[in-house]
């Protein structure tokens, strides 16, 4: 695989084919935003995660693909991941989804407000819905069972590699995106389960698991 997931903004995008997905990944902004579209080899049909930044970027990553979106999901409302949603939803007509409790927050009210066992259809594709609270009310993440390989995950800014994402400030809560994180993912998914953060680079549940004490005991 020559895939490594480690992108610069205004780099090119990584991609990665699955067979029946092909996955490509870029960075945007001074804040190392990624930005991820997901498509169905089949069918043609494309999702994009988090329109953070820069919204010609944005459009010519779909361009990458097959030209076309479908779906546009935002996986929470801070800023630095909305910042190009308005303009690559109205330049390509894409159905838009959040998270319920961040919906009225965003830019755009999405034309679908997402919530823990929802499931999204991207032609073949099947991505299932987590609601992982604590970052922001409304987070979600997105999964894809590879029924020919391993379980992908677009986790927001929830997970990343060394621990869960911020909740420092106000209304934000560790406890609970702590409990998230075990219950709703490491406590489902296997550990070759491979996942994609908001910034930064992938790694894998199996690489974080031996670590989910530590998080716990030092609170971040």
């Amino acid at each position: 695989m020559t895939y490594s997931g480690d992108v610069t903004p205004g780099g090119p995008s990584d991609v990665r084919e699955l067979g029946a997905a092909t996955i490509r990944k870029m960075s945007v902004s001074d804040m190392h935003n990624n930005v991820y579209l997901l498509t169905c080899t089949a069918t043609g049909q494309q999702l994009l995660v988090d329109a953070a930044d820069d919204p010609e970027r944005c459009l010519a990553l779909v361009a990458e693909g097959t030209g076309r979106l479908d779906h546009l999901v935002t996986t929470h409302q801070h800023w630095d991941h909305v910042r190009a949603l308005e303009e690559v939803a109205g330049a390509t007509g894409a159905r838009t989804y959040a998270g319920a409790e961040d919906a009225d927050a965003l830019p755009l009210a999405p034309d679908v407000r997402l919530v823990q066992g929802d499931t999204i259809t991207v032609g073949d594709l099947v991505l299932d819905v987590v609601h992982l609270r604590g970052h922001t009310p409304g987070s979600v993440a997105l999964s894809w069972r590879d029924p020919a390989g391993v379980t992908h995950l677009f986790t927001g800014d929830s997970l990343f590699p060394g621990g869960v994402g911020n909740t420092k400030q106000p209304g934000q809560s560790f406890d609970a995106l702590y409990r998230d994180v075990v219950e709703r993912v490491f406590a489902v998914y296997p550990d070759d389960t491979w996942f994609y953060p908001g910034h930064g680079g992938d790694s894998t549940l199996g690489a974080e698991r031996p670590h989910l004490d530590e998080w716990r005991e030092r609170g971040w």
